[in-house]
């Protein structure tokens, strides 16, 4: 159900095999929710992917925002790839230790708003490698900086946007946090930020889109009848969002997989509308036909 000719995965055995090719580039993209970027960091130094180089999502980002991670713009984006070595010739693969299933999906968001479709994710991810007794290593391989080119990237909103497909309908809103925290039964794990949902949202928490012991992918038929279930319209336009930004990338690869690619995320997601008491919440499940 691919649209544009992209497969948005390889699998273990073809990264094996392709380890030293040089017009890849592997990127290890793990981050921990709880956590965040530092446990990352040291669970790379303790053992990666052989000639994975770590993409640090923190400092790949619009640092002069508050927010963690905020998407950067183009020329941010093209400068801190082109440190890390990757040119647009190369075809590069993300991984995260979960299975390819959050941040992973996130850096693979990221080179397609940019307009670097040549990404992939690893299926499985570092899990999957580690589970087949492939070998990790702590040697940090050394590329030259090169230059990267990045177009504007027109696949993030605002919160004015999301507030006015809310009031409006115009747009499709999905969540991709747990039922819990979507219905506000559940605290927050970032302090500070309103319990609940945007108004007028749907519920598809990203952990449904995979299977819970492998962290593999469901096929693109069942991830489409999990959008259909939620509620989810694929041919109609449609904006994601989560905690912070990260697993609307998720939901937004799952959406690309049931062949929609053109899907919006709301980078501020919660940290940023859960926080602001001037916009509107709803608690419990998703109203029928919202």
């Amino acid at each position: 159900m691919i649209t544009d000719g992209h497969s948005p995965f390889v699998s273990t055995e073809w990264l094996a095999d392709h380890l030293r090719d040089p017009a890849i580039r592997i990127l290890d993209a793990s981050y921990f929710v709880p956590g965040g970027i530092d446990p990352a960091i040291e669970q790379y130094r303790t053992g990666h992917i052989p000639n994975a180089i770590f993409f640090n999502v923190n400092t790949v980002a619009d640092t002069k925002k508050a927010k963690e991670h905020a998407f950067p713009d183009a020329a941010t984006f093209a400068a801190e790839i082109g440190k890390l070595g990757i040119e647009n010739r190369h075809h590069v693969v993300v991984y995260d230790h979960i299975g390819g299933c959050i941040a992973a999906a996130r850096v693979w968001f990221m080179f397609r708003a940019f307009g670097h479709t040549s990404v992939s994710v690893l299926a499985g991810g570092r899990l999957k490698w580690i589970s087949e007794g492939r070998a990790l290593t702590t040697e940090v391989p050394q590329f030259s900086p090169a230059s990267f080119n990045a177009r504007p990237a027109t696949s993030t909103v605002t919160k004015e946007t999301v507030l006015a497909a809310s009031l409006n309908g115009a747009i499709q809103i999905l969540d991709a946090r747990s039922k819990g925290r979507f219905e506000g039964t559940e605290s927050e794990p970032r302090p500070g930020l309103r319990s609940g949902h945007i108004p007028q949202s749907r519920s598809l928490p990203f952990t449904s889109l995979f299977d819970a012991k492998t962290h593999l992918w469901k096929t693109p038929e069942q991830i489409a009848a999990l959008f259909d279930e939620a509620g989810i319209n694929l041919d109609s336009p449609l904006i994601t969002t989560c905690g912070s930004g990260i697993s609307a990338c998720t939901v937004a690869l799952g959406a690309y997989m049931a062949g929609k690619s053109d899907t919006l995320i709301y980078d501020g997601s919660w940290v940023e509308w859960g926080a602001d008491t001037n916009l509107p919440i709803e608690v419990g499940s998703a109203k029928p036909g919202s």
